[in-house]
């Protein structure tokens, strides 16, 4: 690694010179690196905000899953049935799908060699279970900390390799010329009080973007709360996105930001909602049931029907439920709590709580499970204790006060486009985990996790035996300087103008709350066109923020591509809409005209359903000349028919025609 210095007005900005950059430190990221060392490559270096602060590291559920090919067993299954699975879910590039599914064996195996505790049985078979949108039983788990695992494995593999690390580094943006990768500027979060304000640059030809999800987008989420995702960098300078609209929403704790899914669900808490003090109490789900068996069945299957899905609305379905709290949170402005202290006690109308009264699906699994007793919270110690110990790990005793919850954005199908070794338009940019938007409107549960290992391995395999080419010394002054300059000067007035009046956090909670509001699961066109217009408006204010200190710095500059996220986004889904798209993956289109939610809900709640021929697309969103976000429509690329004759594939194998 070089060091030179890159000059901006009277100041020198040092500058390191690597042949790739991984940009993140989750586990696509260091996956990543562990490969690209690998197969040689020894002038890399991770440049992440924090190590162990992503999403990686830092989520979970009560059985976190891993999707992968089966390997166990008589259960028959090949790469091209997973990749049948994962393209049926809709929108998503046949190639792609074939891909994760052909390299999801090799990739899980490398999990397990690093050491991820996958359960096996007595004769080494790593078995299985189902999973949503899983015809097959190719699911694992390592426990409610699967991709820690994976993140605390990779991350001892990588220090281990001797693998450079910039920690505490902030990235502010990409240096691109010609639509090509030339460099990054960072921000090293421990020299802010130098005169340079601690900007970094870094002369590349490869950027590894792992940046995770956008989870700085929502005032509603249960992303962690130090992930807020940078895709807004790669937007700025051109690269194209693709399915934005497509996120994930579920019930999730608000205090402690972890899903509520699983057995959280499946003991049957009560709801229960209260005004914005805690007071006046109630249980808001018994005016909305027709009897007390429908409603605690609905809850209990909340469990593994976890994420809100429009298709589980009609006749009292599970996501009935994730739209009533919604209304209560959203609409009423209430907060919601699941009790686990006391069984749901209903009313005259609809009864009191019993156990005869579950439906056979409920009421055999709670059989099996030895736990047709006692209270919630005796369930949950009897089933799955585990989850009572996360909670208490984390100042919440669920034994003595109910958990708050929202439905929360959770994961975003969508994110940057990227071919078939995981290449953005932006050549030498590769987007790699929840950032790159290789999903389509469904997707099976842990899928990501396993998109995150494979596409980081075919990022390394297209650098390390990809067309070589060399970045010009000249471009990356010229970029540096321009774009670095800009920076440099706009903090700097920031810095000259500090105030005790600080508006940074105001200006986040604006386009975070505009995200909750119009761009979760519950969408109207009328009010997502308004919203994309106070979007764009809101870029437009962004020098008349203030900050009361330097620490306030990176915040501000994350700010910067934040907002312009954000718009993109809503456009996206604004076309989305105007396409005449309806309810399908995770969210609900209101529509006066469509079908009824809930007739006790009145005629305001009607929903628009699914145009199933746009499954047949996908939407592309990039930034144009203007500033603004323009979106078209492409059709699916289909599932490849395999070339699988030995000899034929051995050769351009050998002549490196499979990586161009």
């Amino acid at each position: 690694m070089k060091t030179s210095f890159v000059k901006i007005e009277h100041l020198e900005i040092p500058a390191y010179e690597l042949d790739t950059v991984i940009v993140g430190s989750g586990a696509a990221s260091l996956n990543c690196a562990v490969h690209l060392e690998a197969y040689g490559h020894t002038d890399i270096a991770i440049v992440t905000e924090k190590v162990g602060g992503g999403t990686s590291n830092n989520t979970g559920s009560d059985k976190q899953t891993y999707y992968k090919l089966s390997v166990s067993g008589h259960v028959s299954d090949s790469p091209f049935e997973m990749a049948k699975a994962l393209y049926d879910g809709g929108a998503m590039h046949g190639d792609l799908a074939l891909i994760e599914a052909t390299m999801s064996a090799q990739e899980f195996f490398h999990l397990v060699q690093l050491g991820v505790q996958f359960p096996h049985n007595n004769y080494g078979g790593f078995v299985g279970y189902k999973t949503d949108h899983d015809p097959r039983q190719r699911a694992t788990s390592a426990g409610p900390w699967t991709s820690s695992q994976m993140f605390q494995c990779l991350l001892k593999d990588v220090k281990n390799k001797g693998i450079t690390i910039f920690d505490e580094h902030d990235v502010v943006a990409l240096l691109t010329a010609k639509d090509r990768i030339v460099g990054l500027l960072a921000i090293d979060k421990n020299r802010l009080d130098d005169d340079t304000y601690g900007l970094v640059f870094f002369k590349t030809t490869n950027v590894v973007f792992g940046v995770g999800g956008p989870g700085g987008l929502y005032k509603t989420s249960v992303y962690p709360q130090i992930h807020i995702g940078a895709i807004g960098l790669a937007l700025e300078v051109g690269a194209i996105a693709q399915n934005l609209p497509e996120s994930q929403y579920g019930l999730a704790s608000i205090k402690f930001r972890w899903n509520v899914s699983g057995t959280y669900q499946q003991v049957i808490p009560r709801y229960i909602s209260t005004d914005i003090k805690g007071k006046d109490e109630k249980e808001f789900l018994n005016e909305y049931f027709p009897d007390m068996g429908t409603l605690a069945t609905d809850v209990f299957l909340k469990g593994y029907q976890w994420p809100f899905d429009p298709r589980k609305i009609p006749n009292y379905g599970s996501s009935l439920i994730d739209v009533l709290v919604y209304v209560e949170t959203v609409v009423k402005g209430r907060r919601v709590y699941m009790d686990f202290r006391d069984n749901p006690h209903g009313d005259q109308r609809i009864g009191g709580f019993s156990f005869d009264d579950l439906k056979p699906e409920a009421y055999e699994y709670l059989k099996k499970s030895s736990a047709l007793f006692g209270t919630p919270i005796e369930r949950l110690e009897k089933m799955n204790p585990l989850a009572i110990n996360l909670y208490a790990k984390n100042g919440i005793d669920i034994k003595t006060e109910p958990l708050e919850v929202a439905v929360c954005a959770q994961h975003n199908n969508g994110g940057l486009a990227g071919d078939m070794w995981w290449q953005s338009n932006i050549t030498g940019l590769y987007p790699v985990g929840e950032v790159n938007g290789s999903h389509g409107v469904y997707r099976p549960g842990g899928s990501a996790l396993n998109s995150g290992q494979v596409g980081s391995l075919r990022a390394a395999q297209k650098i390390t035996h990809g067309k070589k080419r060399e970045s010009s010394q000249t471009d990356f002054e010229h970029t540096a300087r321009e774009k670095g300059g800009k920076i440099f000067q706009l903090v700097r007035d920031f810095v000259a103008r500090t105030s005790s009046s600080n508006t940074v956090t105001a200006y986040r909670d604006e386009f975070q709350q505009r995200m909750t509001n119009f761009g979760s699961h519950i969408r109207d066109l009328d009010l997502v066109r308004t919203a994309v217009e106070d979007a764009y408006d809101q870029i437009e204010r962004f020098k008349m923020q203030t900050i009361s200190s330097r620490a306030e710095i990176p915040f501000l500059l994350q700010n910067r591509h934040l907002v312009l996220a954000h718009a993109a986004y809503l456009d996206a889904i604004k076309a989305y809409l105007e396409k005449g798209g309806g309810s399908r993956g995770s969210y609900m289109v209101m529509d006066k005209n469509g079908d009824p939610v809930l007739d006790k809900l009145g005629d305001k709640w009607r929903y628009r359903l699914e145009d199933p021929k746009l499954r047949d697309l996908v939407v592309q969103t990039v930034k144009d000349k203007n500033g603004r976000f323009t979106s078209i429509w492409k059709s699916r690329r289909p599932l490849p028919e395999e070339e699988s004759w030995f000899e034929t594939v051995w050769g351009k194998y050998l002549r490196g025609e499979i990586f161009e």
